[in-house]
Formats: structure tokens, sequence, C-alpha cells
């Protein structure tokens, strides 16, 4: 029985789409340099990310799916952050952002990991963005270079060991 899993690293012609919203950017900001630290820690450089800004999170997927479909990236990484108010616009937003991400992956066969926060406050959101929780974009980088990993070993790219 063979056994197929990923690793964390990055492959030298692997590129990757940070697509991350604008909306609470000083949160956002966070998670964008615990990806972007993750990618360059495991083998990365500068020239192998590329960041796509959106207004918000309801945007991600749509540009998610654009950045997919280019053919550029081996991997997107969805990085945001939606902040429960007093009326029912959290729960759709968060739920249709996460549904939506989910269809990407689906429809395109490209790896996506999800780094968008859900939070009931915004010191929640700051625990999760590198203070008491870690950092959920860097684990969110850690996940996708894991499933493009996965992706050479399944394909049976040459230059994989």
């Amino acid at each position: 029985m063979g056994i197929f899993e990923g690793h964390i690293r990055v492959h030298s012609g692997d590129r990757f789409a940070l697509v991350a919203s604008r909306w609470n950017d000083f949160i956002v900001e966070r998670l964008i340099d615990g990806a972007k630290d993750c990618i360059l820690r495991h083998g990365g450089t500068e020239d192998q990310m590329d960041l796509i800004r959106v207004p918000g999170s309801f945007e991600l997927p749509m540009v998610a799916k654009m950045a997919a479909e280019s053919g550029r990236y081996a991997g997107i990484i969805v990085l945001g952050t939606v902040i429960r108010g007093g009326t029912p616009h959290f729960d759709m937003i968060a739920a249709e952002v996460t549904k939506g991400a989910a269809q990407v992956a689906l429809d395109t066969g490209l790896p996506l990991a999800f780094g968008v926060l859900t939070t009931d406050s915004v010191e929640q959101a700051i625990d999760r963005a590198g203070a008491k929780m870690g950092n959920k974009g860097w684990e969110a980088a850690m996940s996708v270079l894991e499933m493009v990993d996965l992706a050479h070993t399944l394909s049976g790219k040459k230059g994989h060991k």
C-alpha cells in the first residue's frame, strides 16, 4: 500500500497568490506578514509571491478563482477578517466567504488555504493574527505549502523527492 503525504516546503517553480481584503486592514496586514514569513522560512522567495488586494472578505472567493484560473499559481491563500457586529451581516458574509473559498478549490483543483478570521470581537481577531493564538496567516500558508507539495507528488512532477 502506498502512502502519500505532502511536506511543508516550497518548490523552485511554484508561485503563490495571497488574496487579502483591505477591510480590517490593521489585522489583515498581520495575517499577510505571517503567510509571507512562512513561505520565506520554508524555502520561498519574495518573487514567488503576489499580493492581490480586494475591498472586503466577500470579494475573496471571486478573485481567488480568477487567480486560480490564471494558471500562474501553485496555490492560493485567502486572508481576511470578519468580526461579528450587532446585525446578521456577519453570519451571511462568514458563510458565503467560507463556502465560496471551498468551491474555488473544488472547481479549480488548485490548493487553496482559508486564512479568514471569523471572530466575535476585535480582541479575538488580534489574538489570532499574531498574539495569543498564533498567526492564522502563517497556518494557512503552511497548509497550502503542504497541499501543493502533495499535488506535486500525486501528479508525478519531476524534481519531487
